[in-house]
């Protein structure tokens, strides 16, 4: 019997039921990936072991669940025992630039939350986030959200970033009208590449208002397009971030009527306590950072 099989049959059998087994298990997997398995399970030992509607363990799925419940019960504290105590290590994925402005920060909360802190750490945005959850490659994610999460996918939002414009200094752009209004926009528009979030989500908006204005420059990151805006390359799309100083000579113009990007958690399966505090964690420091 396939070990993995039996994990599967054991989390639908103590949550009666494959949709409920999905929610509760710990990592990303979805039912269909866990019904596929559990027919490979049956079919090996030539065994129906549960009905499905209703959900009711059969004669011998109840003594197959009886034998092995101790052991995968039991695997929680086993793994506690063996590291020394309570879980202290997270895998962490998050994109660059909240890297480089609040996770160090975090980081140190968390230590002195949890005096045994360990972390792993990971770039990534959404789709590669999601893509390391759903892989068991991280344990929690840190992402702008853009796109509608993968189904199975826990998010939590921290925190609601507005989209501006970076203009020069000197420039009679004081809000976002005094472009957006225009018959036509002439200004270079430097953005990030076209498969960013941040850009997909600007190009709807203006397609909404009926405006036409696509990018001159692509640029690899939020802190590139604030230096071109600086050396006088054209209008920049960014996000409103605390901490982040623009260089001098640039100002940021709020696109107020502009929907704001939520700024999430994600996760498989159900958090760990060590989870939970870092999220309570994450929360708080978000809350002093932003207002």
């Amino acid at each position: 019997m396939n070990v993995h099989h039996l994990e599967l049959f054991y989390y639908v059998a103590r949550h009666g039921g494959v949709s409920a087994a999905a929610r509760q298990i710990p990592y990303g997997i979805q039912q269909p990936a866990i019904s596929a398995q559990i027919l490979q399970l049956e079919d090996s030992l030539g065994l129906t072991l549960f009905q499905r509607r209703p959900f009711q363990l059969s004669p011998e799925g109840q003594q197959l669940f009886e034998h092995i419940e101790p052991f995968f019960n039991g695997l929680a504290a086993l793994e506690q025992r063996l590291r020394g105590g309570a879980e202290t290590r997270l895998r962490i994925a998050a994109p660059e630039i909240v890297q480089r402005e609040y996770l160090a920060q975090l980081m140190a909360r968390m230590k002195k939350r949890v005096p045994r802190f360990q972390f792993m750490l990971m770039n990534g945005r959404q789709s590669e986030i999601e893509a390391q959850l759903l892989a068991q490659e991280i344990d929690l994610g840190l992402a702008l959200i853009t796109d509608k999460p993968t189904v199975g996918m826990n998010t939590r939002e921290l925190q609601r970033l507005s989209m501006v414009l970076l203009v020069p200094e000197k420039s009679r752009i004081k809000r976002a009208a005094d472009v957006l209004g225009l018959d036509r926009i002439d200004l270079p528009l430097i953005t990030l590449g076209a498969r960013e979030a941040l850009p997909r989500v600007f190009s709807e908006e203006l397609r909404a208002r009926g405006v036409d204005w696509l990018p001159a420059l692509e640029l690899g990151g939020l802190d590139l397009i604030a230096r071109y805006v600086a050396e006088g390359f054209g209008i920049g799309l960014s996000l409103q971030v605390p901490r982040v100083t623009l260089p001098p000579g640039v100002r940021a113009v709020v696109l107020e009527e502009f929907p704001s990007i939520p700024f999430c958690a994600l996760w498989m399966g159900r958090l760990t306590p060590l989870g939970e505090s870092f999220l309570e964690e994450s929360r708080a420091l978000a809350t002093e950072v932003f207002g």
